[in-house]
C-alpha cells in the first residue's frame, strides 16, 4: 500500500494564523538550524511537510527525494541532521534507505513517517536503526515532537503505534520471538525479492544494485530455498503480502 498524504498536513488558507500559533510553543532556537531531508513519493505530502517546517524556526529543508534511489544519491554527497522517511516507495524502498544511511552516516537521525502500523514494519524499522516511528495520520504536533525527540537523541514512537507495540519489546526483539519467513531474509534478499516482484530481470537487478550477476542468481536461489516458493508468481504474491511492493489495483 502506497503511503498517502493525510488530512492533518493540509496547507491552511491563512498561514499567518498557523505561524502565530506555533510561535507560542516553538522552543527558543538561537543556534544553528537543523537540516532536514524529506523522502516521500507523494508530492502533496512532501509539499505539506515543507510548508509546515518553514513555519518552524529551528528547521531548514535542504532537500527532498521522490524515491529511495534519489534519497541515496542525495545522502552520498550531503549530510542532513534529520531524514523524514517514507517506507513504501517504488524501486528502492525506505528500509533500504534506512540501512544505507545508518551504515554510512549513523549520526543522521531518521524519523519514519508512514501509514504502516503493523508490528512487523515497526520492528524492522527499529532493527535497521530508525530513531523514531510516526504514522501519517498523526497530528502535526505529534510529528514535530517526534522530530525534536530524535534530534535530542531520544527514541520516539507515536501514540498510535505505542498502543500496539510494547516499547520494551523493541530492544530485545531479536531474542524474544522466532523469525518469520520475511525476517529470515537478509536485507539484500529483500531488495532483490522486491525487484523480482516488480518485473526486473537478473541482469537489470545486478546493474541497479551494482552487484555481480552471479550474486543476484545466488540470492535468487536462496530466496526460493528459504521461502519454498518456486516461481515468479509465488514470489510476487509473497512480496505483495508483506508490503514490499505496492498493489496497482
Amino acid at each position: 500500500m502506497m503511503d498517502k498524504a493525510n488530512h492533518n498536513l493540509r496547507v491552511p488558507n491563512r498561514p499567518e494564523v498557523l505561524m502565530e500559533r506555533q510561535e507560542e510553543t516553538a522552543p527558543d532556537t538561537m543556534g544553528k538550524k537543523k537540516l532536514a531531508l524529506i523522502v516521500e513519493s507523494q508530492r502533496l505530502f512532501r509539499d505539506a511537510l515543507k510548508f509546515r517546517l518553514a513555519c518552524e524556526t529551528e528547521f531548514e529543508v535542504i532537500g527532498e527525494a521522490r524515491d529511495g534511489e534519489e534519497a541515496i544519491r542525495f545522502l552520498r554527497s550531503t549530510k542532513p541532521d534529520l531524514v523524514m522517511l517514507a517506507l513504501s516507495m517504488p524501486r528502492i524502498d525506505g528500509f533500504s534507505v534506512l540501512r544505507f544511511t545508518k551504515r554510512t552516516n549513523p549520526s543522521i537521525k531518521i524519523l519514519v513517517l508512514t501509514v504502516h502500523d503493523s508490528k512487523e514494519y515497526v520492528m524492522n524499522a527499529f532493527r535497521l536503526g530508525a530513531d523514531g516511528y510516526c504514522l501519517k495520520d498523526s497530528s502535526w504536533e505529534e510529528m514535530l515532537l517526534g522530530m525534536r525527540s530524535v534530534l535530542n537523541g531520544e527514541m520516539y514512537i507515536c501514540p498510535g503505534i505505542a498502543k500496539k507495540v510494547n516499547i520494551g519489546y523493541i530492544g530485545g526483539s531479536r531474542h524474544i520471538r522466532e523469525k518469520s519467513a520475511m525476517e529470515a531474509l537478509s536485507n539484500r534478499q529483500r531488495e532483490i525479492l522486491k525487484l523480482i516482484a516488480e518485473g526486473y530481470k537478473n541482469k537489470d537487478i545486478s546493474q541497479l544494485l551494482n552487484i555481480k550477476l552471479k550474486t543476484v542468481e545466488k540470492h535468487r536461489a536462496n530466496l526460493i530455498s528459504k521461502l519454498d516458493l518456486h516461481n515468479i508468481a509465488a514470489l510476487t504474491a509473497f512480496a505483495y503480502e508483506h508490503g514490499l511492493i505496492i498493489s496497482k489495483s
